[in-house]
């Protein structure tokens, strides 16, 4: 058998670790596909290195552009390689543009789709995301849910054919990482960051298009951020660097920014945070994982049983009321397992394999 996996951002390098061994174990070749839509080595090669992804057979570099024109380059791209290659199955993962292009390309020629992560819902058409995921669900052939609720999602929408629940593969990678780092914790944190940090601090990430590129939201935020009374780590995206150039804005002494971060830099960040700041939807699990208390800056999450659990916060419409939901954050009282027990690649490969 061969499957033939997209990826193209940091989320699916983080997500195609675990799968990819599973693959290798299985003694069945995968063909990775890397789109390039994380182009620049901060956001794509270093994943690779540290998580000892296997090279990409074929690099598209396709990153760059608006959605329409990335996602048909990216459509026009997969389909010639498929076409030479004929895989079994054309595997793709959550819910960027070179998501829809795999399943669309594969679909297209008749080449069944495996999704990880199907199921998640925002109910917010506005997201791009949102649209790629929803598309992607209803032309798969197998969806493997990271929950129960991804699940009943599905049904609602008459999906119920070739679905699992299987858990989260991003689990299988944090448990791989939290091994990784314990015991080293001052070894990486001196190679990491020395000097930089106070006793506590916050890990701040911003880069969603509906947060960077809405004038009037993107300044209400960095003017909440600014009146922050803690230190804040930001690691910055390429995309929020451009927006605070592009609206001339400045951020206070107070919020340290670095370069984008690497997977177990990244873990290593949040196991030392008193609080993670963030419009990303896997930083909500990785934080939950690591039993920090989460903020998520946007109006509505996917990750709703992290919410329910009380270890995250939806900030909403209502940006000035970020200082005061900082100010008030505080660890639950409990915390339990979510989103499976970090063996959901083994299951995507036996179910594949059948």
């Amino acid at each position: 058998m061969k499957c033939l996996t997209v990826i193209g951002a940091r989320p699916q390098f983080i997500k195609a670790a675990p799968v990819s061994r599973a693959f290798a174990a299985a003694g069945i070749e995968q063909v990775l596909v890397h789109t390039g839509q994380h182009y620049d080595f901060e956001m794509s090669e270093v994943f690779f290195q540290e998580l000892e992804i296997p090279p990409p057979r074929h690099s598209l570099g396709l990153g760059g552009g608006t959605h329409g024109v990335m996602t048909g380059r990216m459509l026009e791209g997969i389909e010639k390689i498929l076409s030479e290659d004929r895989p079994d199955w054309v595997l793709v993962y959550g819910d960027t543009n070179s998501t829809l292009a795999g399943a669309l390309a594969a679909a297209k020629l008749h080449i069944p789709v495996c999704h990880v992560e199907s199921g998640l819902r925002s109910w917010n058409r506005r997201m791009p995301e949102e649209i790629n995921r929803v598309l992607t669900d209803h032309i798969s052939n197998r969806l493997f849910c990271s929950s129960e609720l991804a699940v009943e999602n599905l049904r609602r929408e008459g999906i119920t054919a070739g679905v699992e629940m299987v858990g989260d593969v991003m689990a299988d990678t944090n448990k791989l990482a939290q091994e990784v780092v314990a015991g080293r914790s001052a070894e990486f944190w001196k190679a990491a960051n020395p000097d930089m940090l106070a006793d506590e601090f916050a890990l701040l990430t911003l880069h969603r298009a509906e947060n960077t590129d809405d004038p009037v939201r993107f300044r209400a935020l960095v003017e909440q951020l600014n009146s922050l009374n803690i230190q804040v780590v930001f690691p910055v995206h390429p995309r929020t660097r451009k927006a605070l150039l592009r609206e001339e804005l400045s951020l206070g002494d107070h919020i340290v920014t670095i370069d984008p971060v690497g997977y177990l830099e990244m873990v290593l960040l949040l196991d030392q945070a008193r609080l993670v700041l963030t419009d990303s939807g896997g930083l909500q699990k990785e934080a939950y994982w690591g039993k920090t208390p989460c903020l998520t800056l946007r109006t509505e999450t996917e990750w709703v049983e992290t919410v329910e659990a009380g270890w995250n916060v939806v900030l909403g419409e209502e940006v000035e009321s970020l200082a005061n939901l900082v100010a008030e954050s505080e660890p639950p009282p409990s915390w339990e397992p979510l989103y499976g027990d970090g063996n959901a690649a083994g299951r995507i490969v036996a179910a594949l394999s059948i």
